[in-house]
């Protein structure tokens, strides 16, 4: 991996948990990695904002830590800004986000739109979902040691502009067999559209976990216990 400056965003708040799992992920790579690792995150939670960015006024800045800002701004913000704080940024990360951002998702994700961002200023990224079966919780700590085995790969690969990475991470726990990396395509089938309409309420009722799948796509790779890798091509 290169010795570039790496930054980290999300769109869950610079306070979750899986923000500093991918901080941890990153640092396991390389042992000198740990003073050039930038966090630039939003000040608040912001899951589903897409790719939103500040047209008003500024953005706030809070520097909690060396290297470590909260952003008053969206997650493709939080890209721009770690692009003017680090003009030699080698990667941006965005993650670990708490449920996946699987085919149809990464339209409406703010982890996968600040990795856009990034993509679009020409900055190497790479997104990172972990998919959350019903009723199972995210272990933080597996899920860091498996973005870290992704990481190992991607990270020394090339990308062309215009390409960025699209990780989803499965809800396989720690006692299940460990699950391979697999590279596919983005599923192109819709999110549950399943509705009612009644007294003026419009309410979508669709099944996240029953939704529609390509064979062979990321929905299906995850959902089958895999971690699905799609690269994603702007031009």
């Amino acid at each position: 991996m290169k010795s570039n400056t790496v930054a980290l965003t999300n769109d869950d708040g610079i306070n979750a948990p899986g923000i500093q799992a991918l901080h941890e992920a990153v640092t396991s790579l390389h042992s000198d990695l740990a003073k050039r690792i930038g966090i630039v995150a939003p000040d608040r939670h912001l899951s589903g904002c897409s790719h939103q960015i500040n047209r008003g006024g500024p953005l706030t800045v809070e520097q909690q830590a060396e290297h470590r800002y909260a952003i008053g701004g969206t997650p493709a913000d939080c890209s721009r800004v770690a692009h003017h704080l680090y003009p030699q940024l080698g990667w941006l990360l965005s993650g670990i986000n708490n449920g996946g951002n699987l085919g149809a998702d990464i339209y409406v994700s703010g982890t996968v739109a600040a990795a856009r961002e990034a993509t679009l200023l020409r900055i190497p990224a790479i997104a990172i979902s972990h998919y959350k079966a019903r009723d199972k919780a995210i272990d933080w700590q597996v899920a860091s040691q498996r973005a870290a085995r992704v990481l190992t790969i991607l990270m020394e690969r090339p990308l062309a502009p215009g390409q960025f990475w699209n990780i989803n991470l499965p809800s396989v726990g720690p006692t299940q067999p460990e699950p391979d990396i697999v590279f596919c395509p983005v599923c192109t089938q819709p999110l549950p559209t399943p509705c009612s309409l009644e007294a003026g309420k419009f309410q979508y009722l669709g099944d996240y976990q029953n939704r529609q799948k390509d064979a062979g796509a990321d929905v299906d790779i995850c959902f089958s216990g895999n971690i699905s890798v799609s690269q994603i091509s702007l031009w």
